[in-house]
């Protein structure tokens, strides 16, 4: 049984679907290259819509601080995940913009990657574990799974997400295999890209219940 997270959301339709389901997060992107990308706007519509009700999470890769006053500094995230190749100190400095912490997403291949953490652990509040981005793809949300096993009985210094390739059919065996207390899902509750599917969506959080 693990707590879920719906990221990528660019709707109410998919946002009452993670809520009314169980999720605990919600998550909203705001990086432009991604399908899953929002206009301020909207971004602000769907937060408000959200707030009290669940965890918010703002997506973001490697923000620059115009990006952060103008976006988080606005909409007051819950959670910043931060999914570039952003060092400590930045994440560091990120922390200030979200009510509750900074996740920071890691791509993995092996295990000795994770000997990338420690520097981060003193400021960062969570990991989010995810398949290493295709070298011209996008940075998350490739659908890309990784061998789930690698994090089996690893001592992480603090709480994390598996994320990558997870669907409502496979999530209970990613969970199994890795020891995952939260899972983090987007493109495998879609029905097309930065278009959530309120069913599969139920079904994810359904499954990662059981």
């Amino acid at each position: 049984m693990a707590d879920a997270k719906i990221c990528g959301i660019t709707d109410t339709a998919a946002l009452d679907a993670a809520i009314e389901g169980g999720a605990r997060f919600v998550g909203f992107v705001s990086y432009p290259k991604s399908p899953r990308h929002l206009s301020a706007d909207k971004l602000a519509a769907l937060v408000a819509r959200a707030r009290g009700r669940v965890e918010t999470v703002l997506v973001m890769v490697d923000p620059g601080d115009a990006q952060l006053v103008a976006t988080a500094g606005i909409v007051r995230p819950d959670w910043i995940q931060l999914h570039g190749s952003e060092i400590p100190r930045r994440a560091a400095e990120v922390r200030s913009f979200a009510q509750r912490g900074v996740i920071k997403a890691v791509g993995l291949a092996r295990r000795d990657d994770l000997a990338t953490l420690p520097p981060y652990e003193p400021v960062v509040d969570m990991f989010l574990f995810d398949a290493q981005a295709p070298a011209a793809g996008l940075p998350g949300g490739n659908a890309l799974a990784f061998d789930w096993g690698l994090l089996a009985g690893a001592s992480i210094g603090r709480p994390w997400l598996l994320a990558g390739g997870l669907t409502p059919d496979n999530v209970q065996e990613a969970i199994r295999l890795s020891g995952a207390a939260l899972v983090d899902v987007s493109s495998g509750v879609e029905s097309a890209p930065g278009l959530k599917d309120p069913a599969k969506i139920a079904q994810f959080l359904a499954a990662a219940e059981v």
